[in-house]
């Protein structure tokens, strides 16, 4: 899921969190060499976290209203090939549109009449390490690694 076109926005590496009134949490990210490492929203943030960094700047600015659906931010991610190409898919689903489990296992090429199969992208989505980026909360009827409340101010927000 690393998009080798997407210009390197910054390159500092580390943990980096601010907190949300709109979430009732922080937003923390995980960077390393210009990727997206994770994504997270603890109550509380990691004590070595920074705040100033490009991509957290783009999540208030959702946060707020701006249209974004996070496209271009490089995304390392650490997973099997079917979880890779579920989490690949549900990236795919547009700003403010939704998706099933099932219409996400077609997309990722998966059999969607088959429960091991719909099983296999429920797990995925759970084990999303970066919510909100790889847009978890689009999928009505599957899980999101987002806590529940996170996930619902998310989905209110896109109008979902």
């Amino acid at each position: 899921m690393d998009d080798a076109e997407a210009p390197e926005r910054d390159g500092s590496a580390g943990i980096y969190a601010r907190e949300s009134d709109y979430l009732g949490r922080h937003v923390q990210i995980g960077v390393a060499g210009g990727r997206l490492l994770s994504l997270s929203f603890p109550e509380s943030p990691d004590p070595s976290a920074g705040d100033d960094h490009e991509l957290l700047d783009r999540v208030f600015a959702y946060l707020e209203g701006k249209r974004d659906g996070f496209r271009d931010v490089a995304v390392a991610l650490a997973a099997a090939t079917e979880d890779h190409g579920i989490l690949t898919a549900a990236r795919e689903i547009p700003y403010g549109e939704n998706a099933n489990v099932r219409q996400v296992a077609r997309m990722a090429t998966l059999d969607p009449d088959d429960a091991d199969d719909l099983q296999r992208v429920r797990q995925a989505l759970h084990d999303n390490p970066a919510p909100l980026v790889v847009p978890d909360h689009r999928v009505r009827d599957g899980p999101s690694a987002a806590p529940p409340t996170v996930e619902q101010r998310l989905r209110s927000l896109e109008g979902l």
